[in-house]
């Protein structure tokens, strides 16, 4: 019976140690606190490397280290040159879109998730944004979209501009639902997808896509919800299955 009293009282003991981080992770957190709470606001400049050091009692490695840390998570923006420095990001929806592409792609890069898996989530916001986007839509929303459908249309397929004039398209149209986050969701998720890039863009399958493009802006055009939600399903549902072989995941 002691025994098991002894086992007991083992297991039940107070957890009061933490991970101990190493002095770069120390920084980088403490600048983070500081970003993320209002102490350093946004578009304020970060003392030097140098001074950061001083304060921190540490290394300009360690800090040039911290400091690049928190540029890729898109908290601060690095400017070189006379009158440059570390400059606090504005920490909005596109640091968001930023930071979760970044995330997206590491995760791709490490087959934690497949392709398949991010073009479906992809699918599954873009059709909502859209039905979003004809009710929300301005006349501005209206000429961007048809700019970008003209612009496309003056173009080959084989032109490498076209997968930048896709991103446009559907970035422009998820940013029209009004929904900032739903836009930052959708920018990041088709910068990781990018189906045009993985497309087999014959004459034939250029046209089928623009085509879709064409019916999209149109339902969005005469502020048509249901419209614009079927447009969209045809026209991811037609990109997915003609992805090419090449991707390591199946679609």
């Amino acid at each position: 019976m002691a025994k098991d009293s002894s086992i007991a009282s083992s297991t039940t003991q107070r957890v009061i140690g933490q991970k101990v981080l190493r002095p770069r992770q120390q920084v980088e957190e403490s600048l983070r606190k500081a970003i993320l709470s209002g102490q350093l606001r946004s578009g304020e400049r970060l003392p030097p490397e140098t001074e950061l050091a001083r304060q921190f009692s540490v290394s300009r490695p360690t800090i040039r280290e911290a400091l690049s840390a928190l540029e890729t998570q898109g908290l601060i923006n690095k400017v070189p040159g006379a009158g440059g420095g570390s400059f606090v990001q504005t920490v909005d929806h596109h640091a968001l879109g930023q930071v979760v592409q970044e995330s997206m792609h590491n995760l791709i890069q490490l087959g934690s998730v497949n392709f398949n898996e991010v073009s479906l989530v992809r699918q599954y916001l873009e059709i909502p944004a859209a039905s979003l986007a004809a009710r929300n839509r301005t006349d501005e929303d209206v000429a961007e979209l048809k700019d970008i459908i003209d612009e496309q249309r003056s173009r080959s397929v084989d032109d490498p501009l076209i997968a930048d004039l896709d991103a446009r398209f559907h970035i422009a149209i998820a940013r029209m639902s009004g929904n900032r986050i739903l836009a930052s969701l959708v920018y990041a998720l088709h910068s990781e997808s990018e189906p045009v890039a993985y497309l087999d863009l014959s004459p034939d399958v250029g046209r089928q896509t623009f085509a879709q493009h064409v019916a999209i802006v149109k339902a969005i055009t005469v502020q048509d919800p249901e419209a614009a939600q079927a447009a969209v399903t045809e026209h991811l549902t037609y990109l997915r299955e003609h992805i090419k072989n090449h991707v390591d995941q199946p679609v």
